[in-house]
Protein backbone atom coordinates (compact mmCIF):
# COMPACT_ATOMS: atom_id res chain seq x y z
CA UNK A 1 0.00 0.00 0.00
CA UNK A 2 1.56 2.85 -0.90
CA UNK A 3 1.34 6.02 1.16
CA UNK A 4 1.56 9.85 1.04
CA UNK A 5 1.95 12.28 4.20
CA UNK A 6 1.41 16.40 3.63
CA UNK A 7 2.30 18.78 6.74
CA UNK A 8 0.54 22.05 6.70
CA UNK A 9 0.58 24.75 9.63
CA UNK A 10 -2.99 25.82 9.91
CA UNK A 11 -6.87 24.29 8.86
CA UNK A 12 -7.32 24.98 6.14
CA UNK A 13 -4.22 25.11 4.13
CA UNK A 14 -5.10 21.15 3.40
CA UNK A 15 -7.19 22.05 0.58
CA UNK A 16 -4.39 23.71 -1.29
CA UNK A 17 -2.83 19.98 -1.64
CA UNK A 18 -6.43 18.39 -1.86
CA UNK A 19 -7.15 17.81 -5.32
CA UNK A 20 -3.63 15.76 -5.16
CA UNK A 21 -5.32 14.02 -2.03
CA UNK A 22 -8.40 13.27 -3.41
CA UNK A 23 -6.44 12.01 -6.59
CA UNK A 24 -4.16 9.92 -4.38
CA UNK A 25 -7.12 7.96 -2.04
CA UNK A 26 -9.05 7.20 -5.29
CA UNK A 27 -5.91 5.57 -6.63
CA UNK A 28 -5.64 3.42 -3.15
CA UNK A 29 -3.10 5.62 -1.59
CA UNK A 30 -3.43 6.13 2.52
CA UNK A 31 -3.22 9.76 2.59
CA UNK A 32 -2.31 11.67 6.05
CA UNK A 33 -2.58 14.91 6.90
CA UNK A 34 -0.56 16.52 10.21
CA UNK A 35 -1.25 20.22 10.76
CA UNK A 36 1.02 21.47 13.57
CA UNK A 37 -1.35 24.31 14.58
CA UNK A 38 -4.94 24.90 15.45
CA UNK A 39 -5.31 28.10 13.82
CA UNK A 40 -6.20 29.80 16.80
CA UNK A 41 -4.15 33.39 15.67
CA UNK A 42 -6.27 34.23 12.62
CA UNK A 43 -7.41 36.91 12.07
CA UNK A 44 -10.61 35.97 10.85
CA UNK A 45 -12.72 34.21 13.64
CA UNK A 46 -16.18 33.98 12.89
CA UNK A 47 -17.97 33.53 15.81
CA UNK A 48 -15.23 32.50 18.30
CA UNK A 49 -14.73 34.53 21.45
CA UNK A 50 -11.38 33.49 22.66
CA UNK A 51 -8.20 31.94 21.27
CA UNK A 52 -9.43 28.68 22.64
CA UNK A 53 -12.89 28.40 21.04
CA UNK A 54 -11.38 29.23 17.63
CA UNK A 55 -9.14 26.65 17.45
CA UNK A 56 -12.24 24.28 19.05
CA UNK A 57 -14.23 25.36 16.11
CA UNK A 58 -11.27 25.38 13.58
CA UNK A 59 -10.64 21.37 14.39
CA UNK A 60 -14.16 20.50 13.31
CA UNK A 61 -13.70 22.67 9.92
CA UNK A 62 -10.27 20.87 9.35
CA UNK A 63 -12.15 17.69 10.15
CA UNK A 64 -14.80 17.90 7.63
CA UNK A 65 -12.68 19.44 4.97
CA UNK A 66 -10.54 16.01 5.49
CA UNK A 67 -13.38 14.01 5.53
CA UNK A 68 -14.40 15.67 2.39
CA UNK A 69 -11.13 14.93 0.64
CA UNK A 70 -11.45 11.29 1.85
CA UNK A 71 -8.17 11.60 3.75
CA UNK A 72 -7.50 7.91 5.65
CA UNK A 73 -6.36 10.29 9.02
CA UNK A 74 -5.91 13.63 9.56
CA UNK A 75 -4.37 15.82 12.80
CA UNK A 76 -3.92 18.71 13.98
CA UNK A 77 -1.07 19.49 16.95
CA UNK A 78 -1.15 22.05 18.99
CA UNK A 79 1.24 24.38 18.14
CA UNK A 80 0.75 28.08 18.24
CA UNK A 81 -0.50 29.51 15.09
CA UNK A 82 1.85 32.61 14.00
CA UNK A 83 4.61 31.61 16.67
CA UNK A 84 6.40 28.72 14.55
CA UNK A 85 9.52 30.67 14.10
CA UNK A 86 10.20 30.19 17.77
CA UNK A 87 9.62 26.74 18.64
CA UNK A 88 12.43 24.46 19.59
CA UNK A 89 13.61 23.39 16.20
CA UNK A 90 14.83 19.89 17.26
CA UNK A 91 11.50 19.53 19.19
CA UNK A 92 9.34 19.58 16.31
CA UNK A 93 11.21 18.00 13.82
CA UNK A 94 11.19 15.06 16.39
CA UNK A 95 7.57 15.39 16.64
CA UNK A 96 7.60 14.71 12.57
CA UNK A 97 10.28 12.17 12.52
CA UNK A 98 8.23 9.67 15.14
CA UNK A 99 4.80 10.35 12.82
CA UNK A 100 7.34 9.46 9.30
CA UNK A 101 8.67 5.92 11.18
CA UNK A 102 4.90 5.50 11.97
CA UNK A 103 3.39 6.39 9.10
CA UNK A 104 5.46 5.04 6.95
CA UNK A 105 4.99 7.07 4.02
CA UNK A 106 6.44 7.01 0.79
CA UNK A 107 6.36 10.30 -0.73
CA UNK A 108 5.79 13.48 1.44
CA UNK A 109 4.07 17.33 0.40
CA UNK A 110 4.80 20.67 2.16
CA UNK A 111 5.57 24.48 1.69
CA UNK A 112 8.39 26.16 0.10
CA UNK A 113 10.86 27.27 2.78
CA UNK A 114 9.79 31.17 0.65
CA UNK A 115 5.80 30.15 2.47
CA UNK A 116 4.48 29.88 -0.77
CA UNK A 117 2.17 32.32 -2.46
CA UNK A 118 0.84 33.71 0.82
CA UNK A 119 4.64 34.05 2.23
CA UNK A 120 3.37 32.77 5.48
CA UNK A 121 6.59 32.84 7.97
CA UNK A 122 4.39 29.67 9.70
CA UNK A 123 4.49 27.80 6.08
CA UNK A 124 8.26 28.28 5.64
CA UNK A 125 8.31 26.69 9.36
CA UNK A 126 6.11 24.35 8.29
CA UNK A 127 8.54 23.48 5.31
CA UNK A 128 11.90 23.62 7.51
CA UNK A 129 10.51 21.27 10.16
CA UNK A 130 9.09 18.53 7.33
CA UNK A 131 12.19 18.64 5.20
CA UNK A 132 14.67 18.18 8.41
CA UNK A 133 12.52 15.61 9.40
CA UNK A 134 12.46 13.82 5.42
CA UNK A 135 15.74 13.42 5.87
CA UNK A 136 16.49 12.49 9.47
CA UNK A 137 13.66 9.96 9.85
CA UNK A 138 15.69 7.73 7.41
CA UNK A 139 19.03 7.79 9.70
CA UNK A 140 19.98 5.69 13.00
CA UNK A 141 21.65 8.65 14.76
CA UNK A 142 18.71 10.83 14.98
CA UNK A 143 16.05 10.36 17.69
CA UNK A 144 17.29 7.10 18.55
CA UNK A 145 15.06 7.23 21.35
CA UNK A 146 12.29 6.60 19.70
CA UNK A 147 13.50 3.19 18.50
CA UNK A 148 12.68 2.04 22.12
CA UNK A 149 8.79 2.32 21.29
CA UNK A 150 9.94 -0.41 18.28
CA UNK A 151 10.15 2.47 16.26
CA UNK A 152 12.54 1.93 13.02
CA UNK A 153 14.06 4.38 10.74
CA UNK A 154 11.74 4.59 7.11
CA UNK A 155 13.12 6.40 4.40
CA UNK A 156 10.26 8.48 2.35
CA UNK A 157 11.38 8.34 -1.03
CA UNK A 158 10.20 11.57 -2.77
CA UNK A 159 9.48 14.93 -0.79
CA UNK A 160 7.99 18.25 -2.69
CA UNK A 161 6.86 21.66 -2.51
CA UNK A 162 3.64 22.96 -4.05
CA UNK A 163 4.20 25.71 -6.25
CA UNK A 164 2.48 28.06 -8.28
CA UNK A 165 3.09 29.66 -11.85
CA UNK A 166 2.05 32.88 -10.15
CA UNK A 167 2.37 35.54 -7.19
CA UNK A 168 0.17 37.42 -5.01
CA UNK A 169 1.51 41.17 -5.58
CA UNK A 170 -0.10 42.63 -2.63
CA UNK A 171 1.49 39.78 0.06
CA UNK A 172 5.33 40.30 0.30
CA UNK A 173 7.88 38.98 -2.07
CA UNK A 174 7.93 35.44 -3.23
CA UNK A 175 10.82 33.19 -5.19
CA UNK A 176 8.88 30.34 -5.89
CA UNK A 177 10.16 26.93 -6.79
CA UNK A 178 10.14 25.95 -10.27
CA UNK A 179 7.49 23.06 -11.21
CA UNK A 180 8.77 19.92 -11.77
CA UNK A 181 5.40 17.97 -11.42
CA UNK A 182 2.15 18.75 -12.74
CA UNK A 183 -0.90 17.12 -11.31
CA UNK A 184 -3.89 16.73 -13.35
CA UNK A 185 -6.87 16.42 -10.61
CA UNK A 186 -10.01 16.56 -12.83
CA UNK A 187 -12.47 18.99 -12.64
CA UNK A 188 -14.34 17.62 -9.91
CA UNK A 189 -10.96 17.85 -8.23
CA UNK A 190 -11.04 21.36 -8.44
CA UNK A 191 -14.57 21.65 -7.14
CA UNK A 192 -14.07 19.25 -4.29
CA UNK A 193 -11.12 21.14 -3.13
CA UNK A 194 -13.00 24.59 -3.42
CA UNK A 195 -15.66 22.91 -1.04
CA UNK A 196 -12.89 21.44 1.10
CA UNK A 197 -11.94 24.88 1.67
CA UNK A 198 -15.52 26.03 2.18
CA UNK A 199 -15.98 23.71 5.31
CA UNK A 200 -13.77 26.43 7.04
CA UNK A 201 -16.87 28.93 7.97
CA UNK A 202 -14.98 31.00 9.87
CA UNK A 203 -12.61 31.49 6.86
CA UNK A 204 -15.64 32.98 4.86
CA UNK A 205 -13.89 36.29 4.01
CA UNK A 206 -10.85 34.46 2.34
CA UNK A 207 -13.54 31.94 -0.14
CA UNK A 208 -13.93 34.26 -2.77
CA UNK A 209 -9.87 34.63 -2.93
CA UNK A 210 -9.32 30.93 -2.09
CA UNK A 211 -11.82 30.28 -5.25
CA UNK A 212 -10.29 32.65 -7.66
CA UNK A 213 -7.09 31.39 -7.20
CA UNK A 214 -7.90 27.93 -7.42
CA UNK A 215 -9.72 28.27 -11.06
CA UNK A 216 -7.00 30.18 -12.04
CA UNK A 217 -4.98 27.12 -11.49
CA UNK A 218 -7.30 25.61 -13.18
CA UNK A 219 -7.98 21.45 -12.74
CA UNK A 220 -3.93 21.04 -12.11
CA UNK A 221 -1.74 21.10 -8.92
CA UNK A 222 1.84 22.03 -9.31
CA UNK A 223 5.13 20.57 -7.38
CA UNK A 224 8.53 20.95 -7.40
CA UNK A 225 10.73 17.88 -6.45
CA UNK A 226 12.52 18.54 -3.45
CA UNK A 227 14.54 15.44 -3.01
CA UNK A 228 14.81 11.53 -3.77
CA UNK A 229 16.14 8.93 -2.49
CA UNK A 230 16.69 7.78 -6.30
CA UNK A 231 19.51 9.82 -7.67
CA UNK A 232 17.82 11.50 -10.96
CA UNK A 233 18.20 14.26 -13.69
CA UNK A 234 15.28 16.86 -13.10
CA UNK A 235 12.21 15.78 -15.30
CA UNK A 236 9.09 16.74 -16.08
CA UNK A 237 6.24 14.39 -13.71
CA UNK A 238 2.75 13.91 -13.55
CA UNK A 239 2.59 11.32 -11.41
CA UNK A 240 3.70 11.65 -7.72
CA UNK A 241 4.68 7.85 -7.48
CA UNK A 242 6.65 7.75 -10.50
CA UNK A 243 8.82 4.85 -9.90
CA UNK A 244 8.06 4.25 -6.67
CA UNK A 245 6.59 0.33 -5.93
CA UNK A 246 4.07 -0.81 -3.80
CA UNK A 247 4.25 -1.86 -0.01
CA UNK A 248 7.63 -0.68 1.86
Amino acid sequence: MLRLLCVTAHPDDEAGFGGTLLLSKRRGIETYVTCLTPGQAASHRGEARTSEELAAIRRKEFAASCALLQVTRAEVLDYPDGRLDKLNFYEVVADLTRRIREIKPHVMLSYGTEGAITAHPDHSMASIFATAAFQWAGRSNRFAEQFQNESKPWRPRKLYYVTSQFILPERQPVALPPVTAFIDIGQDGMERKIEAFKMHKTQSPLHPIFETNARRHGATERFHLVASTDIREVKIEHDLFAGIEDGE
